[in-house]
């Protein structure tokens, strides 16, 4: 196995609590490692596991898990998890799996899952959406794609985001997700390769040649994956096509450095709004 053999990998630090007696990671923690990058690997497919899964009609069941060591991992040293789609059957999934110390593979193996009716857990054909979600992803394909429209027809999923990332995990009361700019908005959603709604934010015109960006908000689930970036990108690009000049937005304190590695920077001093502490923003557009 080597690193190129993948395209994803998940960063990894050896805790305290791994290592046994030996000074070594304990064997069954590899698995542990191997789980969490799978659930990398969903989040690279732009797939809100839970979510996805229901729309398909199934979950994915282990059926065989395997392990191979070839060398050991110690405490506090950085690893690397690479994880590969390796085989679509009928009702089944191969994924292959390795660990890394820099270029040296430590541990690989495999974790077979089978496609199945959660109530009986009796194996169905793996989905067609999802095997195109997987194939497309080995392939270097582009796991979303941003759609710009109006309120009226994406204002329902827009919400729908909104409401999970701003009222029920940051506490923003709810009767202020939705306000009377949104009717003139341009909105932009980003959709993955199931259709699913992942990430929403809008675009306002306060001023001629001004552009107001807002409402950025992006599933915890799918957080990154460069969702959030693809997203922007869409509202920068929308907003150039109408000829906007400037580009002003209000960015949480907390996601500063994403807006800075888009071309933002500071243009007055830090306040608060709904109780999160926010930085305003602006980059000129060429």
């Amino acid at each position: 196995m080597k690193r190129g053999d993948f395209r994803f990998h998940e960063r990894l630090r050896v805790r305290w609590a791994e290592v046994d007696l030996q000074k070594i990671v304990f064997n069954a923690h590899y698995l542990t490692y191997f789980d969490t990058a799978v659930a990398g690997y969903w989040r690279a497919l732009a797939l809100p596991y839970q979510e996805a899964m229901a729309r398909l009609e199934g979950d994915l069941y282990v059926r065989k898990a395997t392990l191979e060591y070839l060398g050991s991992a110690r405490y506090d040293e950085r690893l690397d998890v690479g994880v590969r789609c390796e085989r679509i059957g009928q009702s089944s999934i191969r994924l292959l799996a390795a660990v890394f110390r820099g270029e040296t593979c430590l541990v690989h193996g495999e974790i077979v899952y089978v496609f199945a009716d959660p109530a009986t857990q009796t194996s169905r054909p793996v989905p067609a959406p999802l095997r195109a979600a997987f194939e497309a992803f080995e392939a270097g394909l582009p796991m979303v794609e941003a759609r710009i429209g109006d309120w009226t027809a994406q204002g329902e999923l827009a919400h729908a985001i909104r409401r999970l990332v701003f009222a029920e995990e940051q506490g923003i009361p709810a009767g202020i997700l939705v306000d009377a700019d949104d009717a003139t908005a341009v909105h932009a959603l980003v959709l993955n390769r199931l259709g699913m709604a992942v990430a929403s934010g809008r675009l306002l015109a306060p001023a001629p040649g001004v552009g107001q960006i807002g409402r950025m908000a992006t599933l915890a689930t799918v957080r990154g994956a460069r969702i959030g970036r693809v997203l922007l990108d869409a509202l920068v690009d929308a907003a150039r096509a109408r000829g906007d000049r400037e580009l002003r937005l209000h960015a949480q304190s907390t996601a500063l450095s994403f807006y800075e590695r888009a071309g933002f920077e500071r243009s007055g001093p830090d306040f608060v709004e709904a109780g999160i502490g926010h930085v305003p923003m602006r980059r000129l557009l060429t």
